[in-house]
């Protein structure tokens, strides 16, 4: 085997890791609230949310296709590996300084920051209207609509439930929550997955091993479906514990409506609009939507100012990263 086809194998493995790290890494996205209501055990929420998560991953193809075609050209052979190999890098990295610190930031604009700091430091081209329209606008909108729909639903559940005792109302919440739950793993695996389907599939058709006309691979989206589960699985407790219990202590009522809503954005975008937005601004938004209908005070802010620091560094660390690793690689592989 070549050189490129070693390359090529090696993005794939990388690829991977990544997305098995985007597993563990927004394993809370989806069951952070359950376990912190007490809704589901901790080991059973992540079998549940492992499942769903592989069952979402092969629901579609669109915002694979996004990430393959519409971030960067990357050029083709080794060069155009090697831009693919550095970009998924960054990605790899910022995730687990983020994971290290208990910080729930985005897999999907690391990833995304890495292509585009890759792209840039290999001159490859970055459309930069598609990563405009279908990152940037989408990152400012997905959490407003998070947080203000998560706020004005559970206003109206509080009024609507206004009479009913509250020990059982919450005891049926409790059990809401294990639908919602799995909803939301529905709709990470449906966006984060695809997201890996995504480069695996660039790299291959920059090595000419797939044509762009073709779609994916069903290998591809079953390893990608398969890594992400397990990394699901292994859990991430230390976002969990911030977005479960420090930012905001909720009830199930609060925890169902969060990841309910968070679910339906993240359908929206993948089938709709094809956009891959970041499941952790979504539910970190929604959460602190439904507690913000206690009071404003009930909302860590703090907690809240660092998780959006992390945000606004997410893309451009990860592109520093990126590029920082093609001009190491470059000489030696493109």
């Amino acid at each position: 085997m070549d050189l490129a086809g070693v390359l090529v194998i090696l993005v794939i493995v990388v690829a991977l890791a990544f997305d098995y790290t985007n597993g563990f890494h927004d394993a809370a996205n989806a069951i952070a609230t359950s376990v912190s209501t007490r809704a589901l055990t901790p080991r059973a929420a992540l079998l549940m949310a492992a499942v769903m998560n592989l069952v979402g991953a092969l629901l579609g193809t669109a915002v694979a296709e996004t990430i393959a075609s519409e971030i960067i050209a990357a050029p083709g052979g080794n060069h155009g590996l090697t831009v693919v190999f550095s970009g998924l890098v960054g990605a790899v990295v910022w995730n687990l300084i983020t994971w290290w610190f208990g910080l729930p930031s985005s897999s999907s604009h690391a990833l995304i920051g890495g292509l585009v700091g890759a792209g840039l430091a290999s001159a490859s081209q970055v459309h930069w209207s598609a990563v405009g329209e279908k990152v940037v606008i989408p990152m400012v909108i997905s959490p407003l609509v998070g947080f203000g729909l998560a706020y004005l639903v559970m206003v109206g559940l509080m009024w609507w439930l206004k009479d009913v005792a509250y020990r059982p109302a919450m005891k049926r919440f409790r059990l809401l929550q294990t639908i919602s739950a799995a909803a939301m793993a529905l709709g990470h695996g449906l966006q984060d997955a695809q997201k890996t389907m995504g480069v695996i599939f660039l790299a291959l058709v920059a090595h000419g091993w797939a044509n762009p006309d073709d779609g994916i691979p069903l290998w591809v989206k079953i390893a990608a479906a398969s890594a992400i589960s397990l990394g699901t699985y292994s859990g991430g407790w230390r976002i969990m514990r911030t977005l479960g219990r420090k930012m905001i202590e909720l009830d199930p009522a609060r925890g169902f409506v969060a990841e309910t809503v968070s679910a339906g954005v993240l359908y929206t975008t993948a089938f709709i609009f094809h956009a891959p937005i970041s499941t952790t601004h979504t539910i970190t938004s929604a959460i602190m939507g439904v507690g913000a209908t206690k009071r404003l005070s009930a909302v860590r802010w703090g907690v809240a100012g660092n998780i959006a620091v992390a945000w606004v560094l997410t893309i451009p660390a990860a592109a520093a990263v990126a590029a920082l690793m093609y001009f190491v690689l470059n000489p030696i592989l493109g």
